[in-house]
């Protein structure tokens, strides 16, 4: 619904701006007018669009590098616990077996 509403607002301000561009065109006849603003929105839209298609792929792209990047820490995080108590249960038996 977010993206939905976020595309709307961009062509609310595509034409905005179609129009604010057209305003500086004083010598435009209606009709040309309405083509230079269609075309500046379509444009903007189309600018927009594929701006998104970037940064969506981009993300992508990140998540699977943190991915990976989080599974390689946990494997190394839990390796090290593994180690850490391996080496303290040795060295509890070897103190138990030395008190004796």
């Amino acid at each position: 619904m977010e993206g939905y509403l976020l595309w709307n607002a961009e062509i609310e301000e595509a034409r905005r701006d179609a129009r604010r561009f057209t305003d500086e065109l004083p010598w435009l006849t209606t009709t040309q007018r309405e083509d230079v603003e269609r075309v500046y929105a379509a444009d903007r839209a189309e600018a927009s669009r594929r701006m998104l298609v970037r940064v969506s792929a981009r993300a992508t792209e990140l998540r699977g590098e943190y991915s990976r990047r989080y599974l390689r820490l946990r494997a190394r995080c839990v390796t090290a616990v593994v180690v850490c108590v391996s080496t303290a249960g040795g060295a509890c038996t070897v103190v138990t077996y030395l008190a004796r």
